[in-house]
């Protein structure tokens, strides 16, 4: 995939609306002190008990956020789209970073030193108050999505994960077809389930004209029925 040029990706200002209330000088603070790094497809943005340096914002492309674990197993635990922040919570809890982070395709990342992010949240209660926002509703989030896939089953999960694929990444122009191609190792660890299991119910949606399959391409053939399994569970 093609590396989008920089001038068709928006500035770190513009790529999240969290900046808004950042006042004059604090929005130029910005403007110089970020840096902007390019990840191929699979590339580690950052490891596991890794020192947090900077606080990240994706500006292109897609990211999962994985933690191993038992036997070294892959859980992806988020899937991350363009002008969403990571890395934070390592920096305000003072602690080694406790997921890998990689790209899924080429990405854009924009960063910001520990130091100046933590400085603009000491400094600005607005800013303060707006990432609170931020946290709460990803802790929100990663409530349902616990629930999720440890009480629903095989089916449910799925389909939830297909879902989730659609939502965050959206569909190619003919409108059916996921714009994001996982693999089936990466859509089997979204759902928590083992590659196989994964492989055998996509076989049965797709025989359920739930969904077709085009080598890694993933087509939505009934979306209502495909919720109604998510649903039900």
């Amino acid at each position: 995939m093609a590396r989008k040029p920089y001038s068709e990706i928006k500035s770190i200002e513009e790529i999240s609306s969290i900046w808004d209330v950042l006042t004059h000088d604090e929005r130029q603070f910005l403007k110089t002190n970020y840096s902007v790094h390019y990840f191929k497809k699979n590339e580690v943005i950052h490891n596991e008990g890794d020192t947090p340096t900077h606080m990240m914002i994706l500006a292109g492309g897609k990211v999962k956020v994985y933690k191993e674990g038992v036997g070294k197993r892959s859980q992806i635990i988020r899937m991350l789209k363009a002008g969403e922040l990571f890395g934070y919570r390592a920096i305000i809890a003072n602690q080694p970073y406790n997921t890998n982070v990689a790209a899924v395709e080429s990405s854009t990342v924009y960063m910001l030193k520990a130091e100046h992010f933590l400085s603009i949240l000491r400094h600005n209660n607005a800013f303060c108050y707006r990432f609170l926002e931020e946290i709460a509703t990803d802790l929100g989030a990663s409530d349902a999505r616990t629930i999720n896939l440890t009480q629903k089953h095989i089916r449910g999960r799925l389909a939830e994960a297909i879902l989730l694929l659609k939502k965050n990444y959206g569909l190619e122009e003919d409108g059916a077809t996921l714009s994001i191609y996982l693999s089936r190792e990466d859509l089997a660890s979204l759902s928590n389930m083992t590659t196989s299991n994964a492989i055998r119910t996509l076989s049965n949606f797709v025989s359920e004209h739930v969904i077709a399959m085009d080598g890694r391409k993933l087509k939505i053939i009934d979306e209502e029925r495909l919720m109604r399994i998510s649903r039900i569970g």
